[in-house]
């Protein structure tokens, strides 16, 4: 349910990064522009910059995101300010400016605070935000985090204890871009309100679901960054494993946010333990193309072990799923760029018709939901091809966004105004993170072999065992 959107403040903390140039920025004023948003941003960050310097950069920022212009000029100088935060985490400063910028614009003191920043700073920043009452707020105070939340199981907790001390959970936006996307937020509807899906999802119809997130670049210029976290901590424990529980979830009660996460949480306490025997991790190699190899890239130790492609078998025991399984993948520098969920339907009970004498044609048929790079559905089921013979053939079924609906709303786009709208349906809540960590530890603490694989390529070859029970995901989709 759509919220009435309140006037305030947005606050930027690593506002001259990577992710707040290319996403947040623009993203702010498309809504601001396009939906009406009516927010002054605060930006903040370690680098010594004024007001004028931060909006000088800010409309760089927008004309590389083609939004340049008198508008985005005057959008700029009219609502940007810039605070450097102090190196000794001492945050009243910073909490003086935010009222003096409140008190300019004659704002009720409605707040959003984003952490734009490495990991490794959230626990400092978090405690020098909460020492500074920044938890509080004459209007409301809202914080979002960006993944990965914690490292492992340990580390999510001690962060979610920390925050917890500072700000409530219900002011708590845990922000995974991929629920943003429309396909992903479609997948309960589709589900939900449509009865010829919602009868046959479950054992009884569906032999395997398969989840993939697969890159076509490289790490690139994230190398430090990367070889520190790796496909498991960067990819599977965040965006796949979000994917898998709302494929997997039942209905919940209501819409409303806290009914949808419950669903969620149970889906990943319903996991058996992961076997190691079920897992494949791999490293790319140079290949073919010009991709460098991973051990070659600035920041990465020449004898990492990091994975770029993790590969797990996942079983969901509960009444509907028990004994299906859940393959899941993800990689860096593979064949193409694709995230797909593809549910197989279990083939007919009886085979009445052959492709040859000597062999029975008994397809599946294959559910596949697009997120990437053409949001939209397919099913794919056989038809009769025209003739005397009784030969099948295999033809999708097929629905794109961009067809039905014109250009689809950027993922930070959606994901913000819920956030000032105060809807936390398409957030992660504390125990889920907690939960999925939980899942993952026995992966991250089994030291597995981690095999290459030419860049280009769909992996190593040790996954084809695995990959054997998923023919649509061994075949790249």
């Amino acid at each position: 349910m759509t919220r009435p959107i309140e006037r305030h403040v947005f606050v930027v903390l690593g506002a001259t990064g990577d992710l707040a140039t290319r996403k947040l920025l623009p993203a702010l004023y498309h809504l601001a522009t396009e939906q009406g948003l009516d927010t002054v941003v605060l930006g903040a960050g370690t680098r010594d910059l004024g007001d004028e310097e931060f909006r000088r950069r800010s409309r760089e920022a927008l004309a590389v995101a083609g939004l340049d212009g008198e508008a985005a000029a005057a959008w700029c100088a009219g609502r940007l300010h810039y605070f450097p935060l102090p190196p000794d985490g001492d945050y009243r400063a910073f909490a003086a400016r935010l009222e003096a910028v409140e008190a300019q614009h004659s704002l009720p003191g409605n707040r959003v605070i984003y952490l734009a920043l490495p990991p490794s700073t959230l626990p400092g920043v978090i405690a020098g935000l909460g020492a500074a009452g920044l938890g509080r707020a004459p209007g409301w105070a809202r914080l979002v985090v960006e993944k990965p939340f914690g490292s492992d199981l340990a580390t999510a907790g001690a962060l979610n204890a920390l925050v917890h001390h500072h700000f409530d959970e219900s002011q708590v936006y845990r922000i995974d871009h991929y629920l943003g996307k429309e396909t992903v937020q479609n997948l309960l509807v589709f589900r939900f309100s449509n009865p010829l899906f919602e009868a046959s999802w479950n054992r009884d119809r569906i032999a395997r679901v398969e989840i993939t997130v697969a890159e076509e670049a490289g790490v690139g210029a994230r190398g430090r960054y990367y070889d520190g976290a790796g496909a498991v901590r960067d990819m599977l424990q965040s965006h796949l494993t979000q994917l898998l529980t709302l494929v997997a979830m039942e209905a919940p009660v209501s819409m409303a946010a806290d009914d949808v996460r419950a669903e969620k949480v149970k889906v990943l306490r319903s996991i058996g333990p992961l076997d190691p025997a079920a897992v494949v991790l791999g490293q790319y190699q140079a290949g073919e193309g010009p991709l460098p190899a991973y051990r070659d890239l600035d920041g990465v130790a020449p004898d990492s072990a990091t994975p770029t492609y993790a590969a797990a078998t996942l079983f969901v025991d509960n009444w509907r799923w028990q004994g299906v399984p859940f393959h899941l993948r993800t990689g860096k520098a593979l064949k193409e760029r694709l995230t797909q969920v593809a549910v197989t339907f279990r083939p007919p009970p009886l085979c009445l018709y052959h492709g040859r004498p000597d062999a029975c044609v008994a397809p599946s048929n294959v559910l596949y939901l697009d997120l990437q790079p053409d949001e939209g559905f397919r099913l794919e089921i056989e038809v009769k091809e025209p003739g005397p013979t009784s030969r099948l053939r295999t033809v999708p079924l097929r629905f794109a966004y961009a067809e039905a609906f014109g250009e689809v709303p950027e993922a930070y786009e959606t994901l913000l105004l819920d956030v000032v709208e105060g809807d936390q349906t398409l957030f992660v809540r504390g125990d889920e993170v907690e939960e999925s960590w939980r899942l993952y530890r026995p992966m991250l603490e089994a030291g597995l072999p981690v095999h290459p694989y030419p860049a280009g390529s769909w992996g190593p070859a040790a996954a084809r065992d695995l990959l054997l029970g998923a023919p649509n995901w061994a075949a790249g989709g």
